[in-house]
């Protein structure tokens, strides 16, 4: 999740993306990526799956004709186990590109970059940022911004680097100091606005987020809980008692991402709301 942070709420964190392109692309991208991002190339199909599954990975950027291990059978699998995931195309246009392109259309990739003809660091910069606005966790903090309208400005910031990191685990305590506040201040702030407290708001957007990976048929809960940073599938599991009434695997088969936000929403923002207004 790319975020440009001033010096009020701290250092930029970095998204991790994968990458399964040749060199000449890889150094392309190194080149023309912001600090934003931090790349990872992986060799074959199954090393992206293990990384996809256990890694806080949103993104990856593949060549299917000439990449490493990872053609459009591997795309193929990857789309069936991990919708969610973000995918970038980053190939050569030669006469069989236009075979590739159906090829990727049918399983639901709608952009690609191509090498040495429209990869200008500039347009390599954009179409990374333009992906990592589309991954799951982006679509989560949108789906609360509303709410979160009545914080100042620089803690709604921290907020959501400190939610999207992808190297730090999310606390009320990084979140503070990303916004140069005390703790209390951070939680006084919130009250103030109406919202439940921060570390409940932080839960439960990890939360959402975690019912949306769990929608991938490629994850187990242990993975999901190891990739949001829970470590261990009991707290999340516990955490997801207490906020919808419901297990990982019952939400899994029972609710939409629509059902699973309006039940956080209804919960624990609406109320609070109301009661402010009143």
């Amino acid at each position: 999740m790319s975020c440009h942070v001033g010096s009020s709420v701290g250092k930029m964190v970095s998204m991790l993306v994968l990458t399964a392109v040749p060199d000449a692309q890889l150094l392309k991208l190194r080149a023309a990526a912001s600090p934003a991002f931090t790349l990872e190339p992986v060799e074959s199909g199954p090393e992206m799956v293990e990384a996809i599954r256990l890694r806080p990975v949103e993104l990856a950027v593949v060549d299917p004709k000439d990449g490493p291990g990872v053609g459009i059978r591997e795309i193929e699998r990857l789309r069936q186990m991990f919708p969610s995931l973000s995918l970038l195309i980053y190939t050569a246009l030669t006469p069989e590109t236009a075979e590739l392109l159906l090829a990727l259309g049918r399983v639901g990739i709608r952009r690609a970059i191509f090498f040495r003809f429209d990869d200008a660091p500039s347009s390599l910069r954009q179409a990374l940022h333009s992906e990592a606005e589309h991954t799951v966790l982006r679509k989560v903090v949108r789906s609360l911004a509303e709410r979160l309208e009545a914080l100042p400005y620089q803690l709604r910031t921290a907020f959501e680097v400190t939610l999207t990191s992808s190297i730090e685990v999310p606390t009320v305590a990084l979140m503070a100091a990303r916004a140069r506040l005390g703790r209390r201040t951070c939680e006084r702030l919130f009250a103030r606005s109406g919202l439940p407290s921060p570390r409940m708001v932080l839960i439960v957007a990890r939360l959402l987020y975690a019912h949306r990976l769990l929608l991938d048929p490629g994850f187990t809960v242990e993975d999901v809980a190891t990739k949001i940073g829970f470590g261990r599938a009991r707290p999340m599991q516990a955490h997801l008692r207490e906020v919808f009434g419901l297990t990982a695997g019952e939400m899994r088969l029972s609710l939409t991402p629509d059902d699973a936000l309006h039940i956080v929403m209804a919960r624990y923002f609406d109320e609070p709301l109301r009661q402010v207004a009143s």
